[in-house]
């Protein structure tokens, strides 16, 4: 089944703005990246697309959508989820959403590394402790072992991004 033109024509102009951006939420779309998310944060107006069972009428995105966006290579059962995985990407990047302003250049994707182990109290749990270097209070070693945790992780589960 595909969604016809009727129906999503009406509705996109029924919201739409001038100098909006259309996006329709599609596997075979642009790969969502943390790039594409700060470009988009900073649009005043976005219309977000999430098509249903086959798609959408190949006329809706010849006439209506300005760019075409996927937030992974597999397929869901419609497009709301991607566009709330999409919405949550962007809204990291509009400042006030974050408490800490730090976690946008100290987590995963930020340098092209996953994130490094994180630990909280207490400090020795059912056996396992938190590393010693964390307990050091030494910002350099800490910052080092981060690092160095990062780029293990990075290099086991996803080598392709130190390429």
């Amino acid at each position: 089944m595909v969604m016809m033109p009727e129906p999503a024509f009406a509705a996109i102009e029924a919201v739409q703005s001038p100098g909006c951006r259309r996006i329709f939420l599609t596997p075979d779309g642009q790969p969502l990246s943390p790039a594409l998310a700060e470009e988009l944060s900073k649009q005043e107006h976005l219309v977000l697309l999430s098509g249903h069972y086959e798609g959408i009428d190949q006329r809706i995105r010849d006439a209506m959508i300005d760019q075409e966006v996927s937030i992974g290579d597999y397929v869901l059962t419609n497009g709301t989820l991607a566009a709330a995985v999409l919405i949550d990407a962007l809204s990291r990047f509009i400042p006030g959403v974050l408490g800490e302003e730090k976690s946008l250049t100290h987590e995963s994707f930020s340098g092209k590394l996953l994130d490094f182990p994180q630990y909280t109290r207490p400090a020795e749990f059912r056996g396992m402790s938190v590393p010693e270097v964390l307990l050091s209070g030494d910002h350099g070693k800490i910052e080092k072992w981060r690092t160095a945790k990062s780029k293990e992780k990075t290099a086991q589960v996803r080598p392709d991004l130190l390429t």
